[in-house]
């Protein structure tokens, strides 16, 4: 079974399914060094090579760093990010950060480093990304990236000269936001998505089908807490299912499951590079599931099943406004 690769740059090609690391900053259970470091090994001998941490990810960074001291690491791709606190953005204060983000990845350039703002009042991250440009052209950060920005942030930057290759953003079969005005600029400036949320913190799965909707109490993960708030604005549990239905429906032809439908969809979409599932190192894992999503052709009829039923749904732009807006 081969794994899909695609360049998200010049000299940057990563694996279509992303490891995610957010599950390793708390709120997804007790995670032990050895055991996550041992099962990152796993992933990177079945061919998922590619990681998506961040500096507020717990010991994200750290574990990457110790992970690939006993690997190739240059058959291995971790895209970082920098998430300051709003404020002033001095040469020193980015530079400081990112030099201890390198020092504990072990290494002297990260391969992608997707800068996140919390506030659009303050504008200091146009200073922040002059900075990160400067370390850029030190070979300290080969490329750069955003996460959870608008597309008027983002058109900002591009007419500040700043070169911006992707954008992380939620997009899931239940949140299509990214296609509103989002991909479009993107197309026309060549800016790749990398997709998260997209199985909605484990949602989009056999466990959920025919459930009567969860208390609050029994969602046990800071992942599950977040997407159940999603899916109430997206139109309720009752549609939910519905939705749910149609994919086990779609799954069973592919014979599948559910949550590769949901992958497939996503990864169908233009501009979007990869989707990141997260992992629960050391707990569980999904690799031989996810591996089958390269195998899945989703075709005409199983799109307008789907459409069919999103249909019926709030329009979450309207909502909540453009990709990012939920952080704001």
């Amino acid at each position: 079974m081969s794994i899909e690769k695609t360049a998200l740059a010049k000299d940057l090609e990563i694996c279509r399914i992303l490891n995610g690391m957010w599950q390793v900053a708390g709120g997804h259970g007790q995670i032990e060094k050895d055991l996550a470091i041992t099962d990152m090994i796993e992933y990177h001998n079945s061919g998922f090579t590619t990681w998506d941490l961040a500096d507020i990810y717990g010991p994200a960074e750290s574990l990457v760093g110790e992970f690939r001291e006993k690997i190739d690491s240059t058959q291995s791709q971790a895209l970082t990010k920098f998430v300051p606190n709003p404020g002033p953005m001095s040469n020193s204060i980015v530079t400081h950060y990112i030099e201890q983000s390198l020092k504990k990845m072990n290494t002297d350039c990260i391969d992608l480093l997707q800068f996140h703002w919390w506030d659009y009042n303050d504008t200091s991250y146009l200073d922040a990304l002059h900075h990160l440009s400067k370390l850029q052209s030190e070979q300290k950060i080969k490329h750069l990236g955003l996460t959870n920005f608008d597309t008027e942030r983002v058109r900002i930057m591009i007419e500040n000269g700043f070169h911006i290759v992707s954008n992380q953003v939620q997009f899931s079969i239940l949140d299509q936001r990214p296609e509103k005005i989002m991909t479009p600029f993107f197309v026309k400036n060549g800016i790749k998505i990398l997709a998260y949320g997209t199985l909605l913190g484990g949602f989009f799965s056999e466990k959920y089908l025919g459930l009567d909707e969860p208390h609050r109490g029994e969602l046990t993960t800071a992942s599950l807490q977040k997407y159940k708030n999603m899916i109430d604005v997206w139109g309720g549990w009752q549609l939910f299912q519905e939705l749910l239905c149609t994919m086990d429906e779609i799954a069973k032809k592919h014979q599948c499951s559910i949550a590769n439908v949901a992958t497939r969809f996503v990864l169908d979409k233009s501009q979007v590079a990869g989707v990141i599932i997260g992992a629960r190192l050391g707990i569980t894992n999904h690799r031989n599931d996810n591996a089958k999503v390269f195998d899945v052709k989703l075709d005409n009829d199983d799109i307008s099943l789907i459409n069919s039923v999103t249909a019926k749904s709030n329009d979450l732009f309207e909502k909540i406004g453009d990709c990012g807006d939920e952080y704001r």
